[in-house]
């Protein structure tokens, strides 16, 4: 049953953002087939379909939920991506419709695009943190010290080990 609810949501979310909403506006803004960059745009489209794939995964093992904000995952989620970035289904979401726009050179998709990055943002910080610090209170705080919200760090080491090193 929860491989069942897991599909669903998965193609009801990011189907409908990341598929259905990209096909809508691409196919009313008269697409020509050359107007994009095929190569480049498929291997980002490929790596925003991975990361998204690796996370609802995840969610799925290890959450024991899904996507979906009326079925969440049951424990905190921090394997895989989790580790690097406490969002890395909303990033994998915008690299694959990223990819969109670079494979058709759609100038509306990429306004879409910027739309979704400031949507997801707010979501995140108005909604989603706060539910998990309301859900999660002690594994929220330790893994959002821990974990940056959108980009990976650079540096190696623990933020101790780090910080010792900055004196």
């Amino acid at each position: 049953m929860l491989f069942a609810r897991a599909l669903v949501s998965f193609l009801v979310l990011p189907g409908v953002v990341a598929g259905l909403i990209p096909w809508l506006i691409v196919s009313s803004n008269g697409f020509e087939p050359t107007d994009g960059w095929p190569w480049p745009g498929l291997g980002v489209l490929s790596t925003g379909l991975a990361i998204l794939l690796w996370c609802v995964r995840d969610f799925y093992v290890t959450g024991k939920g899904t996507l979906a904000p009326w079925d969440p995952p049951l424990a905190l989620v921090g394997v895989g991506l989790y580790r690097y970035v406490r969002n890395p289904m909303y990033v994998g979401v915008l690299i694959l419709v990223a990819g969109w726009a670079i494979l058709v050179g759609s100038r509306a998709l990429a306004l879409y695009w910027l739309a979704l990055i400031v949507i997801f943002h707010l979501r995140v910080v108005f909604f989603e943190e706060a539910w998990l610090a309301k859900s999660f209170p002690a594994e929220w705080n330790a893994y959002r010290a821990a974990v940056p919200r959108w980009l990976p760090r650079i540096s190696t080491g623990t933020r101790a080990e780090r910080r010792d090193g900055e004196r």
